[in-house]
């Protein structure tokens, strides 16, 4: 019996690897000679530095770096040097979770320090970019990520503008003289998985402004400057559109990304699965097993699960999932390749007491271990 596990993390609780080990130590505990693979998995959000990076042979690297409002964070991104790439999650220089709930505020959140971890990247000698860009806190069209790149994002005066979604009312030109050369030779793939254009009742600012902190008012400002932004832009650039699918992703860092530096806007498990090779080890498997930490129907609209699944069915392989918990339309999985899913809770318990890493964590090997003692009986 080969068994190969590629489960996303139970967030605030076990990482991709974690968990997949707890099954894999369950796995063992039912069928002791069942050969066990655990492979790391993320869908482009929280984790992708960490499930690239171990699957590659990669090493982390952490830089102190501007944060969404100019103090300086410290950021962890990935360089895999054998194949010159960087893997970073711009939330870790421009995430929500790095402010206050009070601190929340798009007018003066900045995308900069990604800019900087590029430029860091880039002067380590990568030349490829995997990116993620769920979490973010800002809503600047990459302006701040651009400026920090060397782009001349400036005003009436031919200054910079300043930091946030208001350095967008006041930009009048863009240049790119003084850009970093070593950009002509880089790669960008952005997980992005949303097909919100730039701006627009779809747009950046009206669907996400309000998780970071933004009134009413503010959106229909922030909206109309990211709609002269686009305009200006693609005056710049002929034969770039600012309603492209995706240009509204992460306050417009995914417009940023397309328009100036050639990025690929792509689907975020679709990138983690060709960049860590999972078709490899799923093809020669017996069983795959997947999950995340609650399976319900938005699962199958391209999260990591399914992902999973999706490359296991090309093989004609049997997926199982665990998860914290499921919902009643997680049903929905069954038909997205998910065989079997089980929730690993085994009494009741506090939210609390159920996220706890050693409570999820013994959770995870006691259910693995009673359904694989099934196939193991029923010798599937």
């Amino acid at each position: 019996m080969k068994v190969t596990i590629a489960i996303d993390s139970l967030k605030g609780s076990l990482s991709s690897l974690e968990a997949g080990d707890a099954i894999g130590q369950g796995v063992k505990k039912a069928w002791p000679e069942a050969e066990v693979c655990v492979r790391p998995l993320a869908d482009g959000g929280e984790g992708t530095v960490e499930a690239v990076v171990s699957a590659m042979g990669g090493k982390n690297v952490t830089l102190s770096v501007t944060g969404p409002l100019g103090t300086p964070v410290d950021c962890v991104y990935g360089v895999i040097e054998k194949s010159q790439t960087a893997v970073l999650e711009m939330a870790g220089a421009a995430g929500l979770p790095l402010l206050k709930d009070e601190e929340r505020n798009p007018m003066l959140t900045t995308t900069y320090g990604v800019g900087e971890v590029i430029r860091d990247a880039v002067r380590r000698g990568c030349r490829h970019f995997l990116v993620g860009i769920g979490g973010s806190a800002t809503n600047d069209g990459g302006v701040g990520m651009l400026q920090a790149l060397g782009f001349g994002m400036l005003d009436e005066q031919g200054r910079q503008v300043p930091f946030g979604a208001q350095g967008l009312e006041a930009l009048r030109r863009i240049e790119d003289r003084d850009v970093m050369p070593e950009l002509k030779e880089c790669t960008f793939r952005i997980a992005c998985d949303v097909t919100n254009p730039l701006c627009g009742p779809q747009g950046c600012s009206a669907v996400y402004g309000p998780q970071k902190g933004a009134d009413e008012e503010m959106i229909a400002r922030m909206d109309k400057w990211m709609e002269a932004y686009g305009a200006l832009t693609e005056a710049k650039y002929p034969g770039i559109d600012s309603k492209t699918p995706g240009c509204g992703a992460a306050g417009g860092i995914g417009f940023a990304f397309y328009a100036f530096l050639h990025g690929s806007l792509e689907s975020g498990i679709k990138i983690v699965l060709e960049e860590t090779r999972l078709a490899d080890y799923v093809k020669d498997a017996d069983i795959v097993v997947t999950g995340e930490g609650r399976l319900d129907g938005q699962t199958v609209m391209g999260k990591a699960p399914i992902g999973v699944a999706r490359t296991a069915k090309q093989y004609g392989k049997k997926v199982i999932a665990f998860s914290g918990s499921v919902t009643k339309d997680a049903i929905a999985c069954n038909a997205g390749g998910i065989d079997a899913f089980f929730p690993i809770l085994r009494r009741i318990v506090t939210l609390e007491e159920a996220m706890d890493p050693q409570t999820a964590r013994e959770n995870m090997t006691d259910t693995s271990e009673q359904v694989f003692r099934l196939l193991r009986a029923c010798r599937i």
